[in-house]
């Protein structure tokens, strides 16, 4: 039987979801931790996005496919066809999501993280999604409500250990409410796809690396933009660099193609014939945090028709 301890729950007033149809202006990542980088790759198993810390990074090698993309874009569709909302009106909601931390430390406190770095990550949230980073940076209508903090003693869900268990032992709210463990893991942080949620509702939401949060210990990737990244995943968006130059890419017009992902800041940088150069500004890049400014407009689309098909409290089936 797995051993826990369960203490020091801030439960906030209930933060209930509410959008509202309004216009809006017009996908988990890598770090350097001494000798270590980290990269994003994509599990098989829950369709979700992550950066790993160990050895060289490389680029993804566990993208969606072609196929399950297109499959998925077909699902969506269905979802939104038979809602009340219109899909033109889906691309430009608002919505307030509320927020559960749930700090993973071992038995002897190590790993625990105080409520102030939580606040700042938050922060950090509704700053980028708030499109408050860079003139080109778009509004993408979501804020972030603290909605609790839970810390936990237990040494093997500290180093990630039994996941599939300790998330659903300890995730709390419905579809629309966002998860994030804070986690000694060997990578930044990892992410489950809003289209899993159905079969996966237990194991919904990011694990994080405390090191990226604001004023954390990894190098480069101390902003707390690993979440923002992260959180990018959650409601629906690929990489950047998802699919290289060849079509359908990330599935939005707005961002570049790029062959591969990007290291540091390289300004200028471009690495397919097609127009533009590389997003490397773009928070679904796997570039340095000091280097991300922006969600674009058609990510925002796309996150916003997300939310409606597979998040928002109204339920909806394929």
């Amino acid at each position: 039987m797995t051993r826990f301890r369960r203490v020091s729950v801030v439960a906030l007033s209930s933060v209930a979801l509410g959008f509202a149809l309004t216009a809006v202006p017009a996908q988990a990542m890598p770090v350097s931790e001494g000798s270590r980088s980290v990269e994003c790759f994509d599990p098989a198993s829950i369709g979700a996005g992550a950066r790993s810390a160990a050895g060289e990074r490389e680029d993804d090698h566990r993208d969606v496919s072609p196929r399950q993309q297109r499959a998925i874009e077909r699902r969506t569709e269905r979802i939104l066809a038979r809602s009340e909302i219109s899909q033109s009106e889906a691309s430009r909601l608002t919505a307030s999501v509320p927020v559960y931390f749930h700090v993973m430390m071992d038995e002897a406190g190590n790993g625990n993280v105080s409520r102030h770095r939580i606040d700042r990550q938050m922060a950090v949230l509704n700053t980028t999604f708030g499109g408050l980073e860079s003139s080109q940076a778009s509004d993408t209508g979501f804020t972030f409500a603290l909605a609790g903090v839970d810390r936990y003693y237990n040494d093997t869900w500290h180093r990630d250990g039994s996941s599939t268990r300790y998330r659903s032992r300890t995730r709390l709210g419905g579809a629309d409410a966002l998860n994030i463990w804070l986690v000694e893991i060997d990578y930044l942080g990892i992410a489950t796809f809003p289209w899993d949620y159905a079969s996966n509702p237990k194991v919904d939401g990011i694990r994080v690396n405390p090191g990226t949060l604001p004023k954390g210990s990894i190098a480069r990737y101390n902003r707390g933009k690993t979440a923002t990244h992260e959180v990018g995943h959650w409601f629906g968006l690929y990489h950047t660099f998802q699919g290289g130059c060849a079509t359908p890419n990330d599935r939005v017009s707005d961002t570049p193609a790029q062959s591969s992902p990007t290291r540091g800041c390289p300004q200028g940088r471009n690495s397919c014939a097609l127009p533009g150069l590389d997003p490397i500004h773009n928070y679904m890049d796997y570039s340095y945090d000091t280097c991300y400014n922006q969600f674009t407009a058609d990510l925002s689309a796309r996150m916003s028709k997300m939310w409606m098909a597979y998040l928002a409290p109204t339920e909806r089936t394929a």
